[in-house]
């Protein structure tokens, strides 16, 4: 992770970004070392979970139990896709519920420090050729790259953690190193 030296350029400061731990409030800590997810994203987790569960798996299991009723189970399609596609399910269920186990939700409205880039702000970038861009941080469990939405582990919120307005953070890229300005910070809520 990138610092932020007295000029607003970044140097190397550790993976702790421009706070040491210590310093970082008990939402920002949380936010670095566990998996933060949003009230929204935890609830799409559990929506996801509960319709595989409750939904997709016990229509599978119909087919498979009426399927092992009909005799020769080697060739019987449906027999045997309903099985893999119960391993399937078990499988991203077993998934699920390990991501929601170690998921920390954190309420970015709830967030007291709105002047620096921090879990659930959506901030507005630009590069050295004012190419700007408009990106939220939230979890990895609920990015979506396409529309803005970038997981908090991702290189370039990491780069952007801990920014104020004004701030250049520099990021590496397989092109070569790029630069960033922090043009804005907004957080849901603000009118």
């Amino acid at each position: 992770m990138l610092g932020t030296s007295g000029a607003g350029v970044d140097t190397a400061a550790g993976a702790a970004g421009a706070l040491a731990p210590r310093q970082m409030s008990g939402h920002q800590r949380a936010a670095m070392g566990e998996n933060p997810i949003t009230p929204a994203g935890m609830a799409a987790l559990r929506a996801r979970y509960d319709g595989l569960l409750h939904g997709e798996r016990p229509q599978i299991v119909e087919v498979v139990r009426w399927a092992a009723g009909n005799g020769d189970r080697s060739e019987n399609g449906d027999y045997i896709y309903g099985r893999k596609r119960l391993r399937e399910i078990d499988r991203e269920l077993a998934h699920l519920a390990r991501r929601m186990a170690a998921a920390r939700v954190i309420d970015p409205a709830g967030q007291t420090e709105r002047d620096r880039v921090l879990f659930g702000c959506t901030v507005t970038i630009a590069d050295d050729d004012d190419n700007r861009r408009t990106l939220t941080l939230i979890g990895d469990d609920e990015q979506d790259v396409g529309a803005g939405r970038i997981g908090w582990s991702a290189p370039m919120a990491r780069a952007l953690r801990g920014a104020r307005v004004g701030d250049v953070r520099q990021l590496r890229l397989p092109a070569g190193e790029k630069q960033w300005e922090v043009l804005a910070i907004s957080w849901p809520g603000d009118a």
